[in-house]
């Protein structure tokens, strides 16, 4: 009601506006006068306004094939953990990059230690078709991302960052049918 109430004043407005010209104006004169809005456009609310409330990182429900950071299998697998070597704390549940899903032969997260260092460890946790691989595993302690232009359904490279140009290294891993092998750097 109040947004009709605007219309109609602006249109009023407009109105007062253009007959105030002389009437010598033939725009004036071929102007059509205001209309009423139909009372089904000025009866209907408007459309609510659409927010992505999707979280990064969360996949649909229906959808085990996509990205889940969130999946209870990934901060299960993080709990069962042994504690960083260096600071001797657990990690944090939330990863830091990743492309855990249940499809993919070898998906990774890279979670951090739960420590207030400034440079907590960083380890990747594996996992094969949505399940988590705790040993048979090489080291993956130093990564902190994914290249993802690396990264297929069966292989993951790992990158390590110092944030300096042209100094990332990637290493990557391959599920070979019954485990995980290291097959090549990359730098």
């Amino acid at each position: 009601m109040r947004r009709t109430a605007v219309i109609v004043a602006a249109s009023g407005a407009l109105l007062l506006a253009l007959t105030g010209c002389g009437s010598g104006d033939s725009t004036v004169s071929k102007t059509p006068g205001p209309t009423a809005p139909s009372p089904t456009q000025a009866d209907a609310p408007a459309p609510p306004p659409t927010i992505d409330t999707a979280v990064p990182g969360t996949a649909p429900a229906d959808d085990p094939c996509a990205v889940n950071l969130t999946a209870p299998e990934v901060a299960r697998a993080v709990s069962e953990l042994p504690p960083d070597p260096r600071s001797g704390q657990g990690w944090r549940a939330e990863p830091m990059a990743g492309n855990y899903n249940e499809c993919a032969q070898l998906s990774a997260v890279i979670v951090k230690a739960n420590t207030n260092s400034e440079n907590p460890n960083t380890r990747a946790v594996m996992f094969h078709l949505g399940k988590f691989i705790p040993t048979g595993v090489p080291d993956t302690y130093g990564f902190n991302g994914l290249d993802s232009s690396q990264t297929t359904g069966d292989t993951v490279a790992l990158q390590y960052s110092s944030g300096m140009p042209g100094l990332d290294s990637v290493v990557k891993f391959r599920w070979n049918g019954s485990g995980v092998e290291l097959i090549g750097n990359t730098g």
